[in-house]
Order: C-alpha cells, then sequence, then structure tokens
C-alpha cells in the first residue's frame, strides 16, 4: 500500500510540473485553464502542486484545453515545446467564427506586408 502511495505521489508531482509548464509556454493563468476545462482555479493550483490527481476525464479537458494528449502531461520527459502555430491556435480557438475570422485577415495583411517589406 505504501509503494502505491508513492507511485501516486509521484506520478502527481510529474503531471503537476507537466501541466505548469505547458501552461506557462502557452502564456496562460491558472485561471485561463480552469475556465476552460470547467474547474475553478485552486483545482488547477492544487494538481501543479502535486497535490491533487485529477479524474480521467478532468485529465482529458485539460490535454485538450493544453492542446496535447494526457501522455504528454504524464510524460517523463514532459510535453513538447509549443510551436508558434499551436500557440496562436489556443489563444485564437476561443473566439467566436466571425472574431476568428477577423484575427485572422489582420494577422494575413500583416504577414503579406512584412513579407513585401523583406524581399
Amino acid at each position: 500500500m505504501a509503494v502505491k502511495k508513492k507511485e501516486s505521489a509521484r506520478l502527481a508531482k510529474r503531471l503537476g510540473g507537466n501541466l505548469s509548464e505547458r501552461r506557462k509556454q502557452l502564456g496562460w493563468t491558472q485561471e485561463m485553464v480552469a475556465e476552460r476545462v470547467g474547474v475553478d482555479a485552486e483545482t488547477i493550483s492544487r494538481i501543479e502542486r502535486g497535490a491533487h490527481l485529477p479524474s480521467l476525464p478532468t485529465l482529458d479537458r485539460l490535454a485538450g484545453a493544453l492542446q496535447c494528449s494526457a501522455g504528454d502531461l504524464l510524460s517523463t520527459e514532459g510535453p513538447e515545446e509549443v510551436s508558434e502555430a499551436a500557440t496562436f491556435g489556443a489563444w485564437i480557438s476561443e473566439l467566436a467564427a466571425d472574431d476568428r475570422a477577423f484575427v485572422m485577415s489582420v494577422v494575413r495583411s500583416c504577414c503579406e506586408y512584412l513579407g513585401s517589406r523583406s524581399r
């Protein structure tokens, strides 16, 4: 029984560290993650500290919100570095369709302008 508790504690610490790292890569606060997952910010804090292991459905929602797999959050190697494209996708994913289209048009215009300057 003591071995299982030690394994659970190690898993909780690893999960918490990976969650925190991924969240910071995206530039998100605990509150932002909590809102996307449907839990309170204290729950995210407790998971990140390794004081709480989430249920499987919550782990799945965490992975979805952070745009990675549950395996990434549980991995001993930690989550892969978030690409700029994934970060951008995470930022706009919560916007309404017309707002996403607006952001995309602005970004496209900026990229076209900057691309033409560098030629």
